[in-house]
């Protein structure tokens, strides 16, 4: 099970593909919407699916739940370092729990901008500049849950007092979260109500499409497909969050996925071995390392590229 969007769904096809060609298993996969895969129960798609694709947030209450198998097995200690020490920034980490590591990140992300070049000459730098933009109805904001809460992580950390990650109890101090919540706020009336049920990718369809004069998303997880020429009426262009500590950017709430197995499944020795495969290397620089050695490789990949082309070329 995966979530229902090009950048969620379609490598996770065709690695399995490749991964039938190589191993003989198949894998067929599923998707649900962005909102579905953000909240709906792990437990519940752990007992009926073998792998699943989940987002760090889950770790927790997996753990709690028992849901999901530990993929830190014996005697694939070298491939776990490798994986850890390849991944981006903090991706890794963010799924070991209880000294446990409970999925394999497979794809990073974090906040940054995104806005249209050919509507206003430059992107935000500070965040007094995103409310004059906002005065004016050329902002949008994704405020449906979790992302309104990944927004207030993300100001607290760019001011210099991010949230307590070890003691939920004291999760930030009252002035600094009364301010966050006013930014919040503030910005938020200014927006079209609608923001309040949107997620990133509602907001990216949004800017994109034709006539849209939607100029900027100051905090907005990125999906590489909007910035590609020709996926979408208008193309989107992203750079660092606008400031609001007076330093620069300097923080901004950890996003992406990670694949796990089911501890329910009954095929779990292959699921763990898919899991340890799409996560390496070769295969996460790109598919043309992981056919290394094939002779059948050019067939692989051009087929592999047309699913990609023919997935990106209609609106999700």
């Amino acid at each position: 099970m995966t979530w229902n969007h090009p950048r969620g769904y379609d490598p996770m096809v065709a690695c399995s593909r490749l991964w039938r060609e190589k191993t003989g298993v198949s894998i067929e996969w599923e998707k649900r919407s962005l909102q579905d895969f953000e909240s709906f129960s792990v437990e519940e798609l752990a007992r009926a699916y073998d792998l699943i694709v989940i987002d760090h947030p889950h770790v927790g209450q997996i753990t709690a739940e028992k849901c999901l198998a530990p993929l830190d097995v014996p005697g694939r200690e070298a491939e776990r370092e490798a994986l850890a020490k390849a991944s981006v920034g903090r991706s890794y980490p963010s799924y070991t729990w209880q000294d446990r590591q409970w999925a394999f990140p497979i794809d990073a992300a974090t906040q940054v901008q995104a806005w249209r070049p050919d509507l206003i000459d430059a992107a935000p730098k500070i965040w007094t500049e995103v409310l004059e933009l906002a005065q004016r109805s050329r902002v949008l904001l994704p405020l449906r849950p979790p992302h309104s809460l990944m927004c207030f992580f993300t100001l607290a950390a760019d001011l210099g007092r991010p949230c307590a990650v070890e003691s939920p109890s004291d999760l930030i101090d009252p002035d600094t979260g009364e301010t966050v919540f006013e930014m919040l706020r503030e910005i938020a009336a200014l927006l079209d109500p609608e923001c309040l049920t949107m997620d990133p990718i509602a907001v990216f369809e949004k800017m994109a499409e034709a006539g849209s004069r939607i100029a900027c998303a100051p905090l907005i997880y990125g999906y590489v497909p909007y910035a590609t020429a020709g996926f979408r009426p208008n193309r989107l262009f992203f750079c660092d969050m606008p400031t609001v500590g007076g330093n620069g950017p300097v923080g901004s709430a950890l996003g992406g996925t990670g694949i796990a197995v089911s501890a329910f499944s009954a095929a779990g020795e292959e699921a763990i071995d898919f899991a340890y495969w799409i996560a390496s290397g070769d295969v996460q620089r790109g598919l043309n390392e992981g056919l290394a050695g094939r002779q059948d490789a050019p067939r692989v990949v051009a087929d592999i590229n047309r699913l990609f082309r023919q997935s990106f070329a209609a609106p999700r």
